[in-house]
């Protein structure tokens, strides 16, 4: 991706695009599971405040991570394999500067029903679970903050959530459009399918600094100072 934004490459080789292609999937993978983490975290913090260091300890907290690392490797790694075993024989242009498992599918003169499958499959095992699970934790969690008698330790709880809540919807709303354009709306606009594509590539990691920072006085404090002196 570097080498086409700074130093106008046209060309990218097999190997390069399968391996950028995996190592783009698996860790957005593995970021649906650490949201997935936090999503958890939040509901042990607010369920049981006093048992919380007990519970997340620092070795199971390196277990769940890497779990999650593992996960995404696992299921990603398949697709790319079976990509590998495709043959290519039409016009192998790109229209974005990474590899997208969707549109290399697409340029395979095999029969690609199988990684078709496949592919929604990971989808759904992987951040259609994750967001299922994410919505129950804040089910639980808002079943627990209704209990809370007094309004202001209520209205404390949940604006612990609000970062997080943030990250989730701008994570999984490109993501998820992207997927429903690619497999079902396939009369959608090329160029909204590549704004989203991009969107859902660099957003996330872009704007999760910022949605936390704003929660912090200090740094709130130290970034109005750099832009306002």
């Amino acid at each position: 991706m570097l080498g086409i934004f700074l130093f106008n490459s046209r060309e990218i080789s097999f190997d390069a695009c399968f391996a950028q292609l995996f190592f783009i999937h698996s860790l957005q993978c593995i970021e649906s599971s650490v949201l997935l983490l936090m999503a958890l975290d939040r509901f042990i913090a607010i369920r049981d405040p006093l048992r919380y260091a007990s519970i997340l300890t620092l070795p199971r907290i390196a277990k769940m991570g890497l779990v999650c690392v593992l996960r995404g490797v696992a299921v990603i790694l398949p697709l790319t394999i079976l990509l590998k075993q495709f043959q290519y024989c039409r016009a192998n242009v790109l229209s974005h500067s990474y590899c997208l498992h969707q549109e290399v599918m697409k340029m395979a003169c095999s029969d690609i029903r199988v990684n078709s499958i496949f592919g929604l499959f990971t989808k759904l095992v992987t951040m259609g679970l994750d967001l299922l699970l994410i919505f129950l934790s804040y089910v639980m969690i808002l079943k627990t903050v209704l209990s809370i008698t007094s309004h202001a330790q209520c209205l404390r709880a949940l604006n612990t959530c609000i970062s997080h809540l943030c990250v989730i919807l701008l994570f999984y709303t490109p993501d998820i459009s992207m997927v429903v354009m690619y497999r079902f709306w396939h009369s959608s606009s090329y160029l909204l399918q590549i704004v989203l594509s991009y969107i859902s590539l660099l957003v996330p990691p872009l704007m999760n600094p910022v949605v936390y920072s704003v929660k912090s006085k200090h740094l709130r404090a130290r970034i109005i100072r750099v832009f306002f002196k």
